[in-house]
């Protein structure tokens, strides 16, 4: 990886000299399309206008180019050899107000960072996108790339006559000929914003139109036009009216409770392809990735998901575009309450009623395994540089963060919380923000010290445990029951807890377990007794943290856990069951439920779970449990049970529900026999139906990825698919499950695909990765544990960050599982002590599931049965 890096303290002298006042940025594109050799690049010409505090001061600008034809400061022209070393300018006698011209050549990316270049290999037309968070946005013009330097942007894109060109601002006047093939677009400025939200997409792009509009309290209008782009190959897919619909749904919200009007003009939601992330909240075009335009039926979960992730980024608009943090130390102060807000507006203001359900089931999980690595930071980082902000996005920063928000509504009070918000961006709007500043306007709004609970759920690392203690007398009656709090040796802080006590029983035997008792507590230490539940009737089930107030992993008394084993099923509320499923897994991990009665609960009660959502989380828990935490003796018998279970409820699945696609394509992951084989030959050649399961073409290539990793299906059986579906989403089915063949010069041919060659695509290299790693395939990939270890630096110093994480994380040998690796990964770490620090966070990362798994499998291999 070259020398890009940014310090915090190189930030904060240059935000200390310096102030933006405007960017006029021009980009000429028409390189995009007709044949190019070697990197293909395009111009960009870029005009800064800044203050210096201190004349006479040195500073530098930021640009990853190729080349660099000219740089001018104040009139003067610089030589770029001697300015530029390939990732900054320096600028030298700096006056009080300042010019900076430079003309470069950027190289349009590959890998998702920067301009990436996309050709469709359908019908061969071309896509850019931008993708910027946290620092690439130099990849594509010249520029003080910190959050903290705000300014006006205003863009001129010269492009391809015949496409669609979009940026942050809206369109100023008709694109402007350039030549018969070429023109130009200019765009208004913007508000002042930070360079990482600065956004282009240019192309021949299917786009949908529609409108917002909303009377304001000064009587005027408040009038936003939408759009909605995806590539033209997914226009027949693309449900643009249920994407405005949620959008529509959204910005009602945010209005009725920010009080700030959407302050950014037009707002544009772009699908597009190859993307790395989910999406991103670049104001006035935001950016999604093309995979939540489905190409065949999914399940609710894949649409409460998209609306999810719609409402994230609208949030953003707010937190993080109009008050941005200063640096990325507080990168919570937009992530966190993003992701509480998108689950928040789902469940008041969309049909999606049961996000909170989701959350705790799906988003929690992402922060309780998050927390428990020996990377966990606070939700409030220690971010030195730009390598550790970029692995900084991360389930602390989103989920857990959102989790000690929703507590801190149920804390403040939901009034006070939205009045913070509210004043937080009236006084801070198109501003940087540190924590102390939303904590101000949270205590004048509350009334309560938010420092104190700052220090306990922002500022300190890891999960507590919450476990009831129960006694009752003669009678069946609850003398006392208390909470007990523990923490993690390292991490050996007690929290307050605000926490609702659930207890559950059967009436009559048969009956629901159903909630009789609830009562909330404030869980402050060691032991808290919660005195309104004594005179109760003796539970079947308590519940500690019922209806999810709080964040912590939730144990169980001895007969809990026993009514879970028998009657998991028979809890009514679907909240409550989603929380005993959480925590079972939570037991499961920690390795002290055995994984394989992990695997009989999943397989005696998820068959019965209405929520889909959870029913597709539970599944992969399984599959984790399955492939990682079952001893290695008893995987083949468990997968085999696991698969029969996974048959039966598809075929007892209501006939084209979404339940029975569930199963079915959980059922492919797991077929090994024979039989299970054949039937997935039979539902692909359509000589076996299942009613109401309709094999559509994204299903058949699940099908054929099953096959294929276990020797079912060849190269024969892929190329024919291809040629049936030679679209981009086909392409990278197919690398994919060539890639998961078990056969030697396959996974040769993989590996160098990935690890020793740099063409492939972001995408492909994600679809190689998936493909190489099969749970089938032990011993076929044991060579390549040694090779990983070799190869480790070379890839974090030669590729982009996002290519160099993807290899890193997705090759490490976890499949291997045993004692080896682990010493192996253990005298990696003691011999590459001076290591790129966020290098060695992810190889400690994967170093610490491995730990994990081996734990597991060893209470599982000595669970009695």
């Amino acid at each position: 990886m070259p020398a890009e890096n940014l310090t915090r303290e190189e930030a904060r002298e240059r935000a200390r000299l310096l102030t933006v006042d405007g960017y006029e940025v021009a980009l000429d594109l028409r390189s995009a399309v007709g044949p190019g050799d070697g990197t293909r690049t395009f111009r960009s010409l870029t005009t800064i206008r800044f203050r210096c505090a201190e004349p006479g001061a040195a500073t530098f600008a930021d640009l990853v180019a190729p080349s660099v034809t000219a740089v001018t400061l104040n009139g003067r022209a610089l030589d770029p050899a001697a300015v530029f070393d390939g990732a900054r300018i320096a600028l030298a006698d700096l006056a009080a107000e300042n010019e900076l011209v430079v003309d470069a050549q950027c190289a349009y990316s590959r890998t998702g960072e920067g301009l990436h270049r996309f050709a469709d290999p359908e019908d061969g037309e071309v896509y850019l996108y931008t993708q910027y968070e946290p620092a690439d946005a130099r990849r594509v013009f010249a520029n003080f790339e910190q959050p903290d330097l705000k300014a006006p942007f205003t863009f001129a894109v010269t492009a391809p006559a015949g496409w669609t060109v979009l940026s942050n601002g809206e369109q100023d006047g008709e694109p402007e000929p350039v030549d018969a093939t070429a023109a130009t677009w200019r765009f208004v400025p913007t508000r002042p914003i930070s360079t990482y939200i600065t956004a282009v997409v240019a192309g021949p792009y299917h786009v949908v139109r529609d409108h917002y509009s909303r009377a304001l309290p000064d009587g005027g209008t408040l009038e936003i036009p939408l759009g909605a782009l995806c590539r033209k190959g997914l226009a027949p897919y693309f449900d643009a009216d249920d994407i405005f619909e949620v959008t529509k749904q959204g910005l009602d919200f945010f209005h009725d409770h920010f009080d700030y009007p959407y302050p950014f003009g037009k707002y544009d939601q772009a699908f597009v392809p190859e993307y790395n992330i989910g999406a991103m909240e670049n104001p006035g075009c935001v950016t999604f990735r093309e995979e939540f335009v489905f190409r065949g039926k999914v399940t609710r979960s894949s649409y409460e998901r998209r609306a999810n992730v719609i409402l994230h980024e609208m949030a953003h608009m707010w937190f993080g575009d109009l008050v941005t943090m200063e640096w990325w130390d507080d990168l919570w102060l937009k992530e966190s309450f993003a992701d509480f807000m998108g689950s928040f507006s789902q469940v008041e203001a969309t049909r999606f009623t049961d996000a909170w359900t989701t959350f705790a089931n799906q988003r929690k999980a992402w922060a309780y395994r998050a927390d428990q690595l020996p990377s966990t930071h606070p939700v409030t980082a220690d971010i030195h540089d730009l390598e550790d902000a970029k692995l900084n996005f991360d389930g602390i920063t989103y989920a857990k963060g959102a989790s000690v928000l929703k507590q801190l509504v149920a804390y403040a009070g939901r009034d006070a919380s939205l009045e913070g918000a509210r004043r937080y961006f009236k006084r801070h709007a198109y501003g940087n923000t540190r924590l102390t500043d939303l904590l101000s306007v949270l205590e004048e709004t509350s009334g309560r010290d938010m420092t104190a609970w700052s220090r306990a759920w922002l500022q300190t690392a890891g999960v507590n445990v919450l476990t009831p203690m129960v006694t009752c007398d003669a009678s069946g009656r609850v003398t006392e029951l208390a909470v007990v709090q523990e923490a993690p040796e390292e991490h050996n802080r007690l929290r307050p807890h605000r926490v609702a006590v659930g207890l559950y029983r059967r009436r009559t035997p048969g009956a629901p377990l159903e909630r009789y008792a609830r009562a909330e507590a404030d869980v402050t230490g060691v032991r808290t007794v919660v005195r309104e539940l004594a005179g109760a009737e003796r539970p079947e089930l308590v519940l500690v943290n019922d209806e999810d107030l709080t964040y912590c992993k939730v144990r169980f008394d001895e007969t809990s856990l026993d009514t879970l084993r028998q009657h998991l099923g028979d809890i009514t509320d679907p909240l409550a069951r989603a929380l005993c499923w959480s925590a079972l897994w939570n037991l499961t991990r920690d390795g002290l439920l055995p994984a394989r009665d992990y695997l009989e609960l999943v397989q005696r009660f998820a068959g019965a779970e209405t929520d889909i959502g959870v029913v597709q989380m539970v599944q992969s828990c399984a599959s984790g449990a399955l492939v990682h935490y079952t001893a290695p003796g008893h995987r083949e018998d468990a997968e085999r049970d696991l698969a029969r279970a996974a048959l039966r409820e598809l075929r007892q699945a209501e006939p084209g529900s979404d339940h029975q696609l569930a199963w079915t394509r959980f059922f492919a992951g797991l077929a090994a026999t024979q039989p299970d084989l054949q039937l997935l030959h039979a539902l692909l050649d359509g000589s076996a139906k299942i009613d109401g399961l309709d094999v559509d073409q994204e299903l058949r290539w699940t099908l054929l990825g099953a096959l294929a990793a276990r020797g079912a299906a060849g190269e024969p059986e892929l190329a024919a698919e291809l040629a049936r579906d030679n679209t981009a989403s086909g392409r990278r089915h197919h690398v994919r499950c060539l890639a998961a063949r078990p056969a030697a010069q396959v996974k040769e041919e993989a590996w160098a695909s990935v690890v020793e060659s740099d063409v492939l695509s972001n995408a492909l290299v994600e679809a190689t990765i998936a493909g190489f790693d099969q749970p089938s395939q032990r011993e076929l990939l044991a060579p390549f544990a040694p090779r990983y270890f070799a190869a480790l630096e070379r890839i974090w110093q030669e590729r982009s960050i996002e290519i160099a994480m993807a290899v890193v994380r997705g090759m490490f040998p976890m499949l291997q599982g045993d004692r080896r690796t682990l010493e192996a990964t253990d005298a990696w770490l003691a011999g590459h002590a001076d290591a790129a620090p966020a290098l060695r966070r992810l190889v400690l990362e994967a170093r610490d599931d491995l730990a994990r798994a081996l734990r597991a499998q060893a209470r599982d291999a000595g669970a009695s049965r």
